[in-house]
């Protein structure tokens, strides 16, 4: 078996062997027959190359003979030529495998064989299992061989185990055609259900009224990303919201955190639940109201259907299998992800960053199609937002062009959002309506596939990382404002190694 391991850090493809018969004399899984049926199939009916085009493809073909001929019927099809024994002959003629797969009296022979084309789709709907099973079996063969090399690091075979298994699935993931009817009825019921919530919220609600005006709640299967350069407050934002959701909705939510553990997230919780400050509760020390409201407000989050993990450098396939065992074992509606670019793609080889970033991207889509569920991702904005110019609120407004790492994250996703906190960049007060600034935080819908996009303000409280309604009761004290070389509470809690936006390091994994 060849060894495609170099060492425990670089990214592999597992590759998919050809298998033989093996030490106890099983033949691999083939039907000769069915292929010389298919082919045959092709060559003599008009429209039969679109019936399995989306089915099989060369490798599906268990004979070398069978694949050239299947190769040239691709690459007839392609051209839009006419699929016929002649053509298929002069285009294995120009290949140089005519005479390798039999010749002319062999095409001629697999048209004769053929009795109907009533069953050409279920013929190669069979010819796909067989080769989905050949794969199969060559996976475990090499997984087994690498398993008694003792030289292997076993988590990283476990990664390539999962990543070979997911890319045999995905080549086999076909979704029948739908006729609109049932459709429609299931459009018409998500209707009926979201008239009977109050504020015509049709997906989970956020706990921010401004934004779900906005977004009518986060939607099932959509893929939404929420951008914003280091201590804008990303974290805080989906922790607010998980607590909105969780507690004040009963609505099961999971959180991945890539960059805090599980003990550090929860202390994020905790202050914002109880409000208190992260140096209090790292510390452990707290005044009599401060410890009166912590024993209170804590209960809170007792029994809440909050569910995290703090696994690092999580792959995309890891997170499907984790995704979907969550959904199925404890109903959970929304995945939040801390964030994208800390996760990998394991297993697979890429030329790039940006093509890792895209596929994570893109699985992360698929899967929220698969389970019907929105997935919210946190991803960082590259250092353009502080290298353009321009004054007043709109000067360091991000924009979709700053989505970092790769443009498919702003083409896969459905929804992307912006965390902007002008006081951050030393704007107090917003020229045209002379607006005070300090202390919110705007959330801005760059990009809302069903819908409109729009701008909303919410109140930011740092020293507690937290979110809330603009309207709401508040009780603050504004302090100076912090110099360029601080960084913020909410950047500093759970992550004392936080990046600055001057931070030379702060591209770091990466």
């Amino acid at each position: 078996m060849p060894n495609t391991r170099t060492n425990s850090k670089t990214r592999r493809t597992a590759e998919v062997i050809k298998v033989g018969p093996n030490e106890l004399g099983k033949l691999p899984p083939q039907v000769p027959e069915l292929e010389e049926s298919v082919l045959g199939a092709l060559m003599i009916e008009q429209n039969a190359y679109a019936v399995v085009a989306d089915l099989l493809r060369p490798s599906s073909f268990y004979k070398d003979q069978h694949r050239y001929i299947y190769e040239a019927i691709q690459s007839l099809a392609s051209q839009e030529k006419p699929i016929d024994i002649l053509t298929v002959a002069e285009s294995l003629k120009r290949l140089g495998k005519l005479e390798t797969v039999g010749g002319v009296t062999f095409l001629s022979d697999l048209t004769r064989k053929v009795a109907s084309t009533a069953h050409l789709y279920f013929h190669a709907q069979i010819i796909a299992q067989k080769a989905t099973a050949r794969d199969l079996i060559a996976m475990a063969a090499h997984i087994e061989g690498q398993a008694y090399d003792e030289t292997q690091d076993v988590e990283d075979l476990m990664q390539e185990a999962e990543s070979t298994i997911f890319q045999i699935s995905q080549q086999n993931q076909k979704r029948d055609v739908t006729q609109i009817d049932p459709v429609i009825s299931e459009a018409f019921e998500r209707m009926r259900k979201a008239a009977k919530n109050e504020g015509n919220i049709s997906g989970i609600p956020s706990g921010f009224h401004e934004l779900d005006k906005i977004t009518s709640g986060w939607q099932k299967s959509d893929l939404i990303i929420i951008a914003a350069r280091p201590a804008m407050g990303k974290t805080a934002f989906v922790l607010s919201m998980a607590k909105n959701i969780a507690v004040n909705y009963k609505r099961p939510v999971a959180m991945f955190s890539l960059e805090m553990s599980n003990v550090q997230l929860v202390n994020r919780l905790i202050m914002n639940v109880c409000e208190i400050e992260g140096d209090k509760i790292k510390t452990g020390k707290f005044n009599s109201d401060e410890r009166q409201r912590l024993e209170n407000k804590v209960n809170d989050l007792y029994g809440a259907p909050i569910y995290v993990d703090d696994t690092p450098a999580l792959s995309v396939f890891e997170l499907r299998s984790k995704a979907r065992k969550l959904v199925r074992e404890k109903k959970v509606e929304l995945i939040i992800i801390d964030y994208l670019q800390l996760m990998n793609a394991s297993g697979m080889t890429f030329g790039s960053r940006e093509q890792e970033v895209s596929i994570i991207s893109r699985n992360l889509k698929a899967l929220a199609k698969e389970l019907d569920i929105p997935i919210i991702a946190l991803s960082q904005l590259n250092r353009s937002v502080e290298q353009r110019g321009g004054t007043g609120i709109d000067g360091k407004k991000p924009q979709l062009s700053d989505l970092r790492e790769s443009g498919a994250i702003e083409q896969d996703a459905d929804m992307v959002c912006f965390i902007h906190r002008p006081e951050y960049y030393r704007i107090t007060t917003e020229e045209k309506t002379s607006k005070d600034l300090r202390g919110l935080g705007q959330i801005i819908v760059a990009k809302h596939r069903n819908g409109a996009t729009d701008e909303i303000w919410l109140r930011f409280r740092s020293k507690y990382a937290k979110f809330q309604n603009e309207d709401e009761a508040y009780d603050e004290v504004y302090e100076p404002l912090p110099t360029r070389d601080e960084v913020t509470i909410t950047s500093r809690i759970g992550n004392p190694d936080g990046a600055r936006l001057d931070d030379p390091n702060e591209g770091r994994p990466f």
